[in-house]
């Protein structure tokens, strides 16, 4: 073959610049092709592998649940008692749902709009060389360990809380969301001050996928936008929020998830009440999380360990939910 050949005229009289037949390798074969076979089989094995081990926890947390509800005297869903001993068990989740609920929907309702907003001045307003600094001192905040959020919480933030408690219960105690709860707000522990530092730790999973959701809104939408005579925030809230709406929903979900299973520093702020829960954010209580953390010594106990196993259970099956619908509604899933 002459180097003539090797720019062969197509139909039209372009000359091609690709290789003749046999010149210099065209399809991926031999040992690339085995390595991709091996790479897709590894990649399916990871996930299913995934799935295999989430269904083994569940099915694990069933079959040693089952001996202690069977032997359970109260209802375990609609319950408020805890009472584990083996000759007379009665023990429900609504306690400890009741505390969860409300710390968690608090802490979100507090947080999401701080993150959006901090997420749109860093996307809108800031310029470039400073919002990455500015994005890794927030992102920071979720490497901090959550003793510390608790003991913080409780020893700084707590007393500080207390004249605004006094207040929204003096003047808004007609709503049952402010009445009187089950201990005394002189104390700080309560569902107030626990949702406030909830809503701490899960603004950074909030602010940094809306951040990056807000990232990815075309800017020909936004030139266009402006174009056509709009300000500045009617690009963001006509074109960069309804973009990054799914991201900021998602996000938010995560975060609840993170909120449900927290547990080292609810445990540290709240305490065991001796009246039920009112559905006040001034009570106090038990998360699921907390619950299980604080009672490791009872494990010894098959029976004992099975009634807070099926409290874990349903804390499971809540936070999964939870994220799957979050997946969902980001359009992962």
């Amino acid at each position: 073959m002459t180097a003539e050949d090797s720019t062969r005229p197509e139909a039209d009289g372009v000359p091609s610049t690709l290789p003749a037949d046999g010149d210099g390798p065209t399809t991926f074969e031999g040992g690339t092709g085995r390595m991709e076979k091996v790479f897709k089989w590894a990649a399916y094995g990871s996930g299913i592998l995934l799935v295999v081990i989430i269904a083994l926890i569940f099915l694990q947390l069933v079959v040693q649940a089952i001996p202690a509800l069977s032997k359970n005297n109260a209802n375990f869903l609609t319950s408020s008692e805890w009472q584990t001993n083996p000759s007379n068990m009665r023990f429900g989740i609504l306690e400890m749902l009741k505390i969860t609920v409300l710390s968690s929907v608090m802490a979100l309702i507090l947080a999401v709009p701080v993150a959006v907003g901090i997420a749109t001045f860093l996307v809108q307003y800031v310029p470039q060389r400073l919002s990455r600094p500015l994005s890794a001192v927030i992102d920071l905040l979720a490497a901090v360990p959550s003793i510390i959020y608790g003991l913080w919480g409780i020893f700084v933030l707590a007393p500080f809380l207390v004249p605004l408690q006094r207040w929204l219960n003096e003047n808004l105690g007609w709503f049952f969301l402010f009445k009187t709860g089950n201990v005394e707000l002189s104390l700080g522990s309560t569902v107030f001050t626990a949702g406030i530092v909830l809503a701490i730790m899960i603004l950074p999973i909030i602010t940094s996928i809306t951040r990056e959701s807000l990232r990815q809104t075309p800017v020909a939408h936004q030139e266009a936008a402006l174009a056509l005579g709009a300000t500045k925030w009617e690009v963001i809230r006509l074109t960069v929020f309804p973009y990054g709406r799914s991201g900021i929903v998602a996000g938010s979900m995560l975060a609840l998830g993170r909120a449900l299973g927290e547990t080292i520093a609810v445990l540290i702020i709240l305490f065991a009440a001796t009246k039920t829960s009112i559905w006040s954010l001034f009570d106090s209580g038990y998360t699921f999380a907390s619950k299980i953390a604080s009672a490791a010594a009872e494990f010894d106990n098959v029976d004992q360990r099975g009634a807070y196993i099926a409290a874990g259970l349903v804390l499971f099956v809540l936070t999964f939910v939870v994220n799957a619908v979050a997946r969902w509604i980001g359009g992962d899933g």
